[in-house]
């Protein structure tokens, strides 16, 4: 669901064997449609659904707890205010057991910013259901339901109120608490269902189920798979089956149905609900529910020509046309296990003029082995702390081609070298990877000049087995830039990640968030419209990591993780692609870049966003100095330390000396 087609081929297999699995998981039950008297019982299939901080939840994903509790909300309703206090007393008693506690608004009343606004104070992820699809399946009627789910069976357990002041009849001794202790004890609630003393939700779907046997195939869903899906689902594509006909849609319709509840598939992982992002692959509303509704009605044919059959999708070398320049990588053979260190490869520019870069596609041969590659061209004879070098683009699972907006380029001078650093994955299997890289160039000089930079926190330290550990970064703005994009990158553990601007005012804006960010998949986001970052503007970059065991990514969760470069290890680093104003060529602002640069290494440290160090903040091995050495440098005996008394800047000869033990660094 992609015009990008080479994608690693180990995600084309883990696809093809979940497809396996979801045909037996993601069966429609009776009450996806008519909600019967009793739904204990009932199979609850996966979902995912972000939450009021903007953190997804799948289902299925806490298979390890010994029971999910979901509890029906509504914003200012009275039942489900109560219900959510309650909520929030028996998960202070129970988390410690491993039960998992969450709120589900169906409400159509609600939308996903008066949530996000009005549910902060509230410690249970409240998740929004803005299409209703859990909801409605899930058999949801009114607000304070309580269902108690079993991950040993995706079943509902129990079904009914909190405790007696929610139910319906007083005296029926059904309450949430006596049904997880029996459930924890592996006993049978005494009471597993009772009604519920709640405000209606209206579902108006249920009602819609004839309609929804007349949904077309030909005219409604096909249409719908043609745009989104074929790209990649097409013979010779990356996707584990080819969408060319109604038979073969049909057999893959639960699974089809589960990737949309999942939000897997399409492979895009940016919020809607932030930001407007030039290629965005989400489905609209409307085409989620088409899709879901026909698959639930059983998939049926109908009349008409199948569109699927006519659908023919050529694979092209280069998506972008013929590259003006093309670099072909010397070889590298990647061994079956070990770890591989970075390499640099390199290749001798065979220009004799100088270019501006307008756009890039990387190809890796071996893509299952490639974890990223970093392009830059640097002058002969340049040191590799000189700055004689230009930034090429780069590649990491998921890119796609990069093209830089209309009158914006990076300059690439006659001669010198191309680098790329190549960082390889071993995967059980010897491999040789041959990468080419076709470079296009502008017809002429640009107006505006292409700057990069990393929002990065090299101090983060995620203990072992957390599951929901929080980091956070920034970079300060000392002049007005426009921003044009941004690519989020973490390792294995990163599971989800937000970018906030906070303006001089003091007013934030989200402009990008990935509730569920996934390795697999990582994209550069480039905005629709450019970003106006006024002078004394911060780009804060939130990271959640996941720890734990039951993160099926996750290579060793009983380690304590720190930041480094290897894929075992972790990154928060955000790649964010603007032009300062007010620069031309004629006028290059160098030195605006450098206290751009300069700030990240006090941010990254600055964890609370208040201008000052404090020495609980100075975490990390490479900081080990400025700790012991922390009162020495806080010169003003103020408790903290500002940029003045923090002179490292982003100098990585600094840190690497402090690493090391001298402390030369600290008196400069």
């Amino acid at each position: 669901m992609t015009n990008n087609v080479r994608r690693k081929s180990t995600i084309a297999a883990a696809l093809l064997a979940s497809a396996g699995l979801a045909i037996v998981l993601t069966a429609t039950t009776a009450n996806a449609k008519n909600p019967v008297s009793s739904l204990v019982g009932a199979k609850v299939d996966n979902f995912l659904l972000s939450d009021q901080r903007g953190v997804g939840h799948e289902l299925y994903y806490y298979k390890n707890a010994p029971a999910v509790v979901i509890v029906s909300h509504q914003l200012g309703d009275q039942p489900a205010s109560r219900a959510i206090e309650a909520l929030q007393r028996l998960q202070t008693a129970y988390e410690s057991k491993g039960v998992v506690f969450m709120a589900l608004n169906s409400s159509r009343n609600d939308d996903h910013a008066s949530i996000r606004s009005q549910a902060k104070a509230i410690n249970v992820p409240v998740l929004d259901d803005e299409l209703q699809l859990v909801g409605r399946s899930l058999g949801v009627t009114t607000t304070a339901e309580a269902f108690v789910i079993s991950p040993r069976t995706w079943t509902v357990l129990y079904h009914g109120p909190i405790d007696d002041s929610f139910a319906q009849k007083k005296g029926a001794n059904a309450n949430l608490a006596s049904a997880l202790d029996a459930m924890i004890a592996g006993r049978t609630a005494p009471v597993t269902e009772a009604k519920v003393k709640g405000t209606k939700i209206d579902f108006p779907d249920r009602k819609k189920t004839a309609e929804f046997k007349k949904i077309s195939y030909a005219n409604d869903v096909a249409p719908i798979l043609a745009r989104n899906c074929v790209a990649c689902h097409t013979t010779g594509g990356i996707a584990p089956f080819a969408m060319d006909r109604y038979e073969t849609v049909k057999g893959f319709a639960p699974m089809i149905r589960e990737s949309l509840r999942t939000k897997r598939m399409p492979p895009y992982h940016a919020d809607p609900h932030y930001g407007s992002f030039k290629g965005d692959m989400n489905l609209a509303p409307e085409e989620i529910l088409t899709v879901v509704n026909w698959v639930e009605a059983g998939a049926p044919r109908g009349s008409g020509e199948d569109p699927l059959a006519r659908v023919k999708v050529e694979v092209p070398e280069w998506p972008l046309g013929e590259p003006d320049l093309v670099l072909d990588l010397p070889s590298f053979d990647v061994p079956a296990s070990g770890i591989v260190d970075y390499i640099d490869l390199k290749v001798k520019n065979p220009l004799s003029e100088g270019k501006y870069i307008q756009a890039m596609t990387y190809r890796p041969g071996a893509v299952e082995t490639v974890h990223h590659i970093i392009g830059t061209w640097r002058a002969d004879g340049a040191a590799p702390g000189e700055m004689r070098s230009a930034n090429t683009g780069g590649y990491g699972p998921g890119s796609e081609s990069k093209r830089y907006p209309q009158d914006t380029g990076a300059y690439v001078p006659p001669g010198g070298t191309y680098n790329f650093q190549m960082h390889y994955t071993t995967t059980g299997k010897a491999a040789t990877d041959i990468t080419k890289v076709g470079l296009y160039f502008t017809k002429s000089p640009p107006k505006n000049i292409l700057r990069q930079l990393g929002v990065m926190d090299y101090s983060i330290e995620i203990p072992a087995g957390e599951g929901r550990h929080h980091e956070r970064s920034y970079v300060e703005f000392p002049e007005s830039v426009k921003l044009y994009g941004v690519r989020p990158h973490a390792h294995y553990r990163g599971y989800s990640t937000k970018l906030t601007m906070r303006y001089p005012d003091g007013t934030e804006k989200i402009l990008h968030s990935q509730p569920r960010y996934d390795f697999s998949w990582q994209r550069e986001y480039t905005f629709d419209q450019l970003i106006d970052v006024p002078k004394g503007s911060i780009l804060i970059a939130d990271y959640v990591f996941d720890n734990s065991v039951d993160n099926p990514w996750n290579p060793d969760p009983k380690h304590n993780v720190t930041f480094g470069e290897q894929t075992m290890d972790e990154m928060l680093f955000t790649y964010v692609y603007y032009y300062i104003d007010g620069e031309t060529r004629e006028n290059p602002r160098d030195d605006v870049q450098r206290q751009i640069q300069t700030s990240i290494s006090f941010s990254a440290l600055d964890d609370n966003i208040d201008g000052k160090m404090q020495l609980a903040e100075v975490r990390g091995a490479r900081m080990a100095a400025v700790r012991t050495n922390f009162s020495r440098l806080d010169k003003n005996g103020d408790g903290g330390l500002d940029k003045a008394e923090f002179p490292l800047g982003n100098s990585a000869r600094a840190l690497a000396q402090l690493a090391d033990g001298d402390l030369t660094a600290l008196d400069k």
